[in-house]
């Protein structure tokens, strides 16, 4: 039992590459474009996902070579992870890193990826794709509901 709630019992930089990989929940949050203030260094989210999301799975369309098509796609690695302050409150790896559960409809523990999209937590049906948008435009776009979902479970 304990090897399938590995996320209670290991570290970030403990898991196997199949346990990180199934740490993402999918919920694509990750992949929208964000703002930095230079001035600050606060970042805000839009709803301008990358080129490579796919809107409807939430997933990237070629995730196995997405950093030669965007060079600049963030690779989650343990060490990144700790670095990366606006991981959204519900990524699983943030919720690993600081020590706390995933939540019910989190794949591993709901057995269904749908639940993610059930649950309201994702980034289905809420992009367009930085293909359709001047990046210069990217201000129009910005959103606070990455920072807040899953707040009224």
């Amino acid at each position: 039992m304990t090897d399938e709630l590995f996320w209670k019992t290991k570290q970030l930089d403990q898991l196997t590459q199949s346990e990180w990989e199934s740490l993402c929940d999918g919920c694509g949050l990750c992949c929208l474009n964000k703002l930095e203030d230079w001035d600050s260094g606060d970042v805000v989210f839009t709803s301008v996902a990358c080129r490579l999301l796919d809107g409807e799975s939430c997933r990237c369309k070629d995730y196995q070579h997405r950093q030669a098509t965007v060079p600049d796609c963030i690779q989650l690695t343990p060490t990144t992870v700790n670095e990366i302050a606006w991981l959204p409150p519900t990524c699983g790896y943030r919720l690993v890193r600081d020590g706390e559960d995933l939540y019910w409809w989190h794949p591993l523990v709901s057995g269904d990826p749908d639940t993610v999209h059930q649950a309201g937590i994702s980034a289905r049906g809420r992009t367009v794709s930085e293909n359709d948008v001047d990046v210069e435009d990217f201000e129009d776009y910005v959103v606070d509901w990455p920072l807040t979902v899953g707040e009224e479970r």
